[in-house]
């Protein structure tokens, strides 16, 4: 299994369309053998004007010029067959909005209607980038890995505090200790919380540990990936053990560190389980992973398919039926209440000062979003037809590449634990 994981990471560093982005550049790669995804940096925060974006160098994302994106990439957003991207250049090349290509089928202009639909329908837990936009860039990946940034102090604590006190599901008056030490909580408070906590509802604690997760993830990444010297010479990135024991330690962080560990597997096991249950939707015939290469394409599927299955035989030790299984009424209420709660830290995430930080951060959390989509959609997916167009339930290209890319992320924290273990013990 071990070297099934690795090769995951390695082999999503190699599709056009899908990258993990942790690992280094080589000089022999071509720009159709890196990993690019699509995304607006420059929307508003929709919250507040007063951002301070960091200057520092590391802060800066690196776009990708035009001419170093594979054309099967830049073509369609929908579908990912060469038919489709021709149909969606067609699309676009039209005088006016809303101009139909007479010689298309029926079928064809209906299903590229639904497919717009479903795009922006109220099932969705993320508030996508609009990819037509001018302010939409593509980014290489791989060259703008996450990593330790500097970026820090009262802006990054604003963003996290915003997200755990107004949308996670709590009264104003339970403050989640974030750090005890810093903010002067003690055990009492700190009991008070997670006293407060383990009343709530399975769905809502839930929502709680996914965020706190997705949160412990990405210390993980910062730690492992530090800035340990920056001179004229050379930077040099690598494991920051202390950084990790600040963030982690059961004892530096009276109890909290290892809470934060446990949301960080309630969220792996989560992911997995969605790709577990995706695997009928990228078996089908239809789907592609375009790059204008058919040969390539059809081995990046059969690649694709085979860690796919292999994840879906991992003994499951998470079951998302128990999520809103009460009265129905009920139930519905608070899946929207959910899903809503989610959108609106997709939308906190255009209000992090620092970039890269907020390319990864969009990404992660739009991944997760698609996760969720994904297991409220089990019904949804069972009963897609074999072929042909996927009406009742559809992913865009944005939430496939975000889907294995955020998958990507909190399987390096995983391994990278293992790694801080070591380390560790090294030095007691």
């Amino acid at each position: 299994m071990g070297h099934r994981w690795g090769f995951l990471i390695v082999f999503l560093g190699a599709v056009g369309l899908l990258g993990s982005g942790y690992g280094r550049q080589q000089p022999s790669e071509t720009a159709a053998q890196r990993c690019f995804c699509q995304v607006n940096l420059k929307r508003p925060c929709p919250f507040w004007n007063d951002i301070n974006q960091c200057g520092r160098r590391d802060c800066a994302v690196k776009p990708c010029q035009s001419d170093e994106i594979p054309d099967g990439i830049k073509s369609a957003s929908y579908k990912y067959s060469e038919e489709a991207n021709n149909l969606i250049e067609e699309c676009e090349q039209a005088e006016r909005l809303g101009a139909v290509d007479e010689s298309l089928s029926e079928e064809t202009q209906k299903a590229v209607l639904q497919w717009t639909k479903h795009d922006d329908s109220s099932d969705n837990f993320c508030e996508a980038d609009d990819i037509q936009s001018p302010d939409a860039e593509y980014v290489d990946l791989l060259l703008n890995p996450e990593r330790y940034t500097g970026y820090k102090g009262p802006d990054a604590w604003k963003i996290w505090n915003v997200i755990y006190e107004e949308n996670c599901f709590k009264p104003q008056t339970i403050k989640r200790p974030l750090n005890p030490l810093a903010s002067g909580q003690g055990k009492s408070e700190e009991n008070t919380f997670y006293s407060w906590l383990e009343g709530l509802c399975v769905e809502k604690r839930a929502f709680y540990r996914l965020i706190s997760g997705l949160h412990a993830s990405i210390n993980v990444h910062l730690s492992a990936r530090y800035l340990l010297q920056d001179t004229w010479l050379e930077k040099k990135w690598g494991h920051n053990i202390t950084e990790f024991q600040q963030r982690f330690d059961g004892i530096l962080t009276e109890g909290e560190g290892p809470r934060r560990l446990k949301n960080l597997y309630f969220l792996y096991l989560i992911e997995l389980r969605a790709l577990s249950k995706v695997v009928p939707f990228f078996e089908r015939p239809d789907f592609q992973l375009f790059t204008g290469n058919k040969v390539q394409d059809a081995e990046n599927k059969m690649l694709l398919l085979d860690i796919l299955h292999e994840i879906k035989s991992f003994p499951l030790h998470f079951d998302e039926n128990s999520f809103f299984a009460g009265d129905k009424k009920e139930a519905n209420k608070l899946k929207e209440d959910f899903r809503l709660h989610f959108r609106n830290i997709s939308r906190i995430m255009d209000c992090v000062g620092c970039l890269k930080c907020r390319l990864w951060g969009k990404l992660q959390t739009q991944g997760l979003g698609t996760a969720l989509k994904i297991l409220f959609s089990e019904k949804l997916i069972a009963n897609m037809p074999e072929s042909g167009p996927s009406y009742e339930f559809h992913l865009t290209r944005q939430e496939i590449v975000s889907l294995f890319n955020a998958f990507g992320r909190i399987s390096t924290s995983v391994k990278e634990l293992e790694n801080f273990r070591n380390l560790l013990q090294n030095i007691h």
